[in-house]
């Protein structure tokens, strides 16, 4: 298609259309016009106003070479780029896997700097998520300082968008993970400052979300959402990294830009390096994009859930994990706390079997021989020699076997504290190093797994330990955040280092599982300081939390499926013999729409205390199946951090399973009956209560179908429901 555009450069351009059944992108692009992504849309809204939004159009690749930089603006922003200003299409192709799965490929070329790029567009039928990325190459000597696909503008197009445009974006602090708010761009700072008509760009501002270092998602989630107040619509993003990324939003000729990427030069030392023998390949961003639901804002969130589930699912590696859903009972929270020895495992074991845990697994402190002084000295990861009387370690997985369940360790494999033998034997060169120096955090180095050496060093432990116990779960932990990366001794960029060790360590855990076959391989970084869409993408567990305290963890449970699939989701259900039965219902109920982690001190628990949660991994094991294939949906929205009622649900086809939590005080003032909308769907009158099922709940169906009414008996008691509903 030609068309003449008025006032440009030149004022020929071709627009290319692609995308699949319900996710839409329009390119521009000519022989004085750089590629640009002017339109993403979902088939179920009005086709966007193309023409209006070429002007604020954005390059389909955003990059800045060093020595070259920005042109036609400057501050921090990461748009208008002098090389992704001057890069010309030079070819496509398009191609269909046997999976349905659509691929578009943009070549560009920039000749004066010497760049190529190779632009990836990816789109599966029926999920409206396109994911992006890039590879680049150069046949000269180049620096970037900056690289993304995952930019698309106009999304305030036609818009007061200082108000009419809001941003989601989580808080994900230690122990309160998931914590989501929404703000106008106004609220945020971002102002129309009014210069456009004055000939310049926009404000220069930007709102920005910044993560550095190896906990990718310590102070944030790798993603969040732009909403548009007048339409409902959502456009979530995910950035697709273990490590350090960047997000902005920004305003650029009277609209809006989202910009979504990798490290960067200004935020994190990392610069890319390219030359004739180097390839560099951009941080994969996703972007879903839903049209605002009739039923309201919490059936188009559900929308967006749903989208983000099912491309997680297909982008994943795959596991049979996944399916099986076995219950994991780990001995640390609440119960054993790192301090494990033979006297304190064995009435857990028995307990744990007769509960009904399939697997068992031993946390931190099985190698330690320093009575709690191990943290400065891991690194050789054997067993201890004292804690284990009669038998040693093996003894103890004998027993976990003997009893019917699988054995699972817990390893911190990433670290060697200062302390450890292997500290001295390994070279600098397989450590974090920093301006000639190893890099120490907390008593400990960081394993660089870029190298052949930390590698092998792993193996050999990884190996030696699933082959002597026979192991069939392993729970990978990182408790250091490493600070902006490594340079490698060579003087090299950290953030550059960072970058690639986070890429040699999910090459390194997926090879182990190649490996071992079977194997399950929970990851964990100080609760869900790592949680990200590339872990995600490889390990078939995932701990979201180290909250202790049961009542604090529902919002956590609730939101975390909008971050992972429910299946991937590990979530604590801590108990023990001070609990009555409503109390024990309640942390239970938290783990059953998700991954249960049994923990606790469960030898405590008398004989009824035991029934009460034998029912309820017997109702899990009836529902882990659905639970795997389900979609989350929030029939209150998002959880807040304290609410006094929580509601999680997941749909599994004509099924709904809900989980709800009470947990008032005396004088909160919050009712005791909770009125439970349905939006889109119709319950049919016959609701189960799965559990518990010893009563003192009501539930009632009103406003035909559309509502359930709820009263729970206790200010601490939470049901988990079966409803089945129609559209």
């Amino acid at each position: 298609m030609t068309v003449t555009l008025p006032g440009l450069e030149d004022s020929t351009e071709q627009r290319l259309e692609w995308g699949n059944d319900v996710v839409r992108v329009v390119v521009a692009h000519g022989p004085h016009t750089a590629p640009r992504l002017v339109a993403l849309w979902h088939t179920g809204e009005a086709r966007p106003d193309v023409d209006g939004q070429r002007r604020s159009a954005l390059p389909v690749l955003e990059v800045a070479v060093l020595g070259d930089g920005r042109s036609g603006t400057s501050g921090k922003r990461h748009v208008d780029g002098a090389a992704a200003q001057r890069m010309r299409l030079t070819g496509t192709e398009q191609d269909t896997d046997e999976g349905g799965v659509r691929h578009l490929r943009l070549c560009l070329a920039d000749p004066e700097s010497g760049l190529r790029a190779v632009v990836h567009y990816e789109v599966a039928v029926g999920i409206p998520v396109l994911r992006t990325w890039a590879e680049l190459t150069s046949d000269r000597e180049l620096v970037l300082d900056h690289v993304t696909t995952g930019v698309v503008a106009g999304l305030g197009h036609a818009a007061r968008w200082e108000h009419e445009l809001a941003v989601w974006e989580a808080a994900n602090p230690w122990s309160g993970e998931f914590r989501w708010r929404r703000s106008t761009l106004a609220e945020r700072g971002l102002y129309d400052v009014g210069m456009v008509r004055f000939g310049q760009v926009g404000s220069k501002n930007r709102i920005s979300l910044t993560s550095t270092g190896a906990w990718s998602t310590s102070e944030h989630l790798a993603m969040g959402l732009v909403e548009d107040t007048r339409t409902g619509r959502l456009l979530a993003w995910q950035v697709e990294t273990s490590g350090a990324w960047h997000a902005e939003l920004g305003d650029r000729y009277d609209d809006v830009y989202l910009a979504v990427m990798g490290p960067t030069a200004h935020e994190h030392h990392w610069a890319g390096h390219l030359d004739a023998t180097t390839r560099f390949t951009s941080v994969p961003v996703s972007l879903a994009v839903v049209p605002g639901a009739a039923d309201g804002p919490e059936a188009t969130l559900d929308a967006v859930g749903a989208a983000l589930t099912a491309h997680r699912r297909r982008t994943r590696r795959q596991h049979p994990d996944h399916e099986a859903l076995p219950v994991v009972y780990n001995d640390f929270l609440n119960a054993l706390m790192s301090d494990p020895t033979t006297e304190r495992e064995l009435p857990l074991i028995e307990a744990a079997a007769d509960l009904g845990a399939e697997y068992y697994v031993i946390d931190a402190g099985w190698y330690d021989d320093e009575q709690g002084g191990w943290w400065d000295s891991v690194g050789q990861w054997e067993p201890s020699t004292t804690r284990f009387p009669d038998g040693g370690l093996g003894g103890i997985v004998d027993r976990i076997r003997a009893h019917g369940m699988q054995p699972g360790l817990w390893l911190e494999p990433e670290v060697v504290g200062v302390r450890s033998p292997v500290a001295r034997t390994l070279p600098d060169a397989a450590f974090f190093q920093r301006h000639g120096h190893r890099v120490t955090e907390w008593g400990r180095h960081q394993l660089d797994l870029r190298h052949t050496a930390a590698r092998e060093h792993l193996d050999t432990v990884i190996d030696r330990l699933v082959s002597t116990f026979g192991l069939a779960y392993l729970k990978l932990d990182h408790n250091i955040d490493i600070g902006p990366g490594t340079d490698a001794g060579t003087g090299t960029a950290p953030g550059t280092g960072l970058l690639e060790h986070g890429r040699a360590f999910l090459a390194w855990a997926s090879a182990v599982m190649d490996r071992h076959p079977g194997l399950v391989i929970e990851a964990c970084a100080a609760g869900g300081s790592r949680t990200d869409p590339a872990s995600g993408s490889v390990f078939p567990v995932q701990s979201v939390t180290d909250q202790q305290d049961y009542r604090a963890t529902p919002p956590i449970a609730a939101a975390a499926p909008l971050a992972l699939p429910p299946e991937q989701t590990g979530v604590w259900a801590s108990v023990d013999g001070t609990m009555d039965r409503e109390p024990l219902a309640f942390s239970l109920v938290t783990a059953l729409l998700a991954r249960v982690h049994l923990t606790g001190r469960v030898d405590t628990l008398d004989a009824a205390q035991r029934a009460v949660v034998r029912e309820a991994l017997a109702a899990y094991r009836a529902i882990r199946s659905a639970v795997g294939r389900s979609v989350p949906v929030w029939p209150l929205g998002l959880p807040g951090w304290r609410d006094p009622w929580i509601v999680q649900g997941a749909r599994d086809g004509e099924h709904l399973y809900l989980a709800v939590w009470r947990r008032g005080g005396q004088d909160d003032g919050a009712p005791d009956t909770l009125r439970v909308p349905l939006p889109g769907r119709v319950a049919d009158e016959a609701v189960e209560v799965l559990y518990p099922r010893w009563g003192g709940e009501s539930v009632t169906v009103a406003d035909d179908g559309r509502v359930l009414e709820l009263k729970l008996p206790a200010l601490t008691s939470a049901r988990l429901l079966r409803v089945r509903v129609g559209s």
